[in-house]
């Protein structure tokens, strides 16, 4: 056997996670409003990027200009310019309809629970020196109205003795919304008993040593306790739950206000449904005039007409990138209004189990594409706004062969449970039983699993005497 050294050529195929790949995935994944925050970045570095207000353009040359893009990677810029004509468009932008303001979206101020708080204070009797404490106080409460400082570490701070900072602190605790100021739950919901009048030595005790008991529902516990009855243990125990343990959360706050932007919107016209994708920012993106006729006049080899060249490559492969996303994300929701069209006729308990393969199929794509595509995007529909994951649900086989969604079991497990008698509550077990009559192969941990989502509370605490 000889060894020895010989040259050999062969074809390989190998994806390579080039700078332009990573970036089309990045604009892929990313919802609606952080790619605005992208484009308005690129707009602010890249100079040869702008955002036209009014755009009339020709289709055909737009057609151009795009299979010009598509034909050859290496493009002549200079060639190019000249051929594409005034601009690269990648749709046509009513300028009309984006003047229109939409009164529906703007909101007002809401005061919030420190400046509700800091009214009644200026309205109370306290003295000057002590309304600059109770500003403290009130100043110290959380979002839900609780306090968060140690009442003798106030006194340190403000020089006052303790009894003082108690005196202001009940004060602030008798201001509206009740059990205000207070430092735990105890007391929270003995303030509000006390100031609805239903404060007494049953109810004293009951929160001080029975709040574990009355979360559940161990009536007989609380009885015996007590040396009162089953029913009255009950009403006692309503009283209490019908009381808020977070008197603040009413109010508004910066960090409880969340917007959802939809990024694809889909309006029933006649018997057919509509897809719109929300392109508000890149549908109006072009190239600078301005840098166009700087180009054709400058010299190939100068920096300056490197650096336009390279500026030029890289919006041109944003709009582009943009544009496949664009063009991604409407493939994947046809795909979804087709596979899930009968919820969209019919409502939650029509929405089938489907999986990322299943609309990967649909659209010719892998699993990871259809994934980044939906990753934080919401749709808004004739249903209502939903997350574009909400469509993807596993489910439970039936006895017809076909697999029923969890969202639709929900629905059953919440409507068995409204239809029950409280007095005696239908078990996990039951529903269950029932889900299976009706063909649904489920089990009790299944059931138990989807009650515990719907924040449904189990039998033995849903129990009522």
């Amino acid at each position: 056997m000889r060894m020895g050294y010989e040259l050999t050529i062969e074809q390989q195929q190998k994806l390579v996670m080039t700078p332009e790949l990573k970036l089309a995935l990045k604009i892929l994944q990313l919802p609606s409003v952080e790619l605005e925050e992208l484009i308005q970045h690129e707009l602010e570095v890249n100079p040869v990027l702008e955002v036209v207000e009014e755009i009339k353009e020709e289709k055909s040359k737009k057609e151009q200009m795009e299979a010009a893009l598509q034909k050859d990677k290496d493009v002549d810029w200079k060639e190019y310019l000249q051929f594409q004509g005034k601009s690269y468009i990648i749709d046509s932008f009513d300028s009309e309809d984006a003047s229109e303001t939409n009164y529906d979206n703007l909101i007002t101020y809401s005061s919030t629970l420190k400046d509700y708080l800091l009214f009644q204070l200026n309205l109370s009797l306290l003295r000057h020196e002590l309304r600059d404490l109770g500003e403290l106080i009130v100043e110290s409460l959380d979002d839900n109205g609780y306090l968060t400082i140690d009442l003798q570490e106030l006194a340190n701070m403000v020089k006052l003795d303790i009894n003082t900072v108690e005196r202001v602190l009940g004060i602030i605790q008798t201001f509206d919304p009740a059990g205000v100021g207070a430092r735990d739950l105890k007391e929270c919901l003995l303030i509000q008993l006390r100031l609805k009048g239903q404060l007494n030595e049953k109810t004293e005790l009951l929160v001080n040593k029975h709040l574990d008991d009355i979360a559940s529902n161990r009536l007989s516990s609380i009885s015996k306790s007590l040396g009162i009855s089953i029913d009255e243990a009950q009403a006692v125990s309503d009283e209490i739950k019908a009381l808020e343990p977070k008197p603040g959360r009413a109010f508004a706050n910066s960090s409880s206000t969340k917007y959802i932007v939809p990024d694809v919107y889909i309006d029933k016209v006649g018997d057919e449904y509509v897809i719109t994708i929300n392109d508000y920012y890149n549908s109006s993106l072009r190239i600078n005039q301005y840098y166009k006729s700087l180009l054709q006049h400058e010299d190939k080899a100068s920096q300056a007409s490197v650096y336009i060249n390279n500026k030029l490559s890289s919006a041109m492969w944003l709009i582009k990138s943009i544009e496949q996303r664009k063009n991604t994300l409407y493939n994947v929701m046809q795909a979804i209004l087709e596979y899930q069209r009968d919820f969209f006729d019919n409502g939650v308990m029509h929405l089938r189990t489907m999986t990322l393969k299943n609309i990967a199929d649909m659209v010719n794509v892998h699993e990871s594409t259809v994934s980044r595509a939906i990753n934080g995007k919401y749709v808004q529909t004739n249903r209502g706004v939903f997350e574009i994951k909400y469509f993807f649900k596993s489910g439970v086989d039936s006895s017809s062969g076909d697999a029923v969604s969890s969202e639709s079991i929900k629905k059953m497990i919440k409507d068995y449970i409204d239809k029950e008698d409280q007095k005696r509550p239908i078990s996990d077990q039951l529903i269950a039983d029932s889900l299976i009559k009706e063909g649904y192969l489920i089990s009790r941990r299944t059931v138990a699993k989807y009650r515990d989502e719907l924040g449904i509370p189990a039998s033995s605490r849903r129990k009522r005497y």
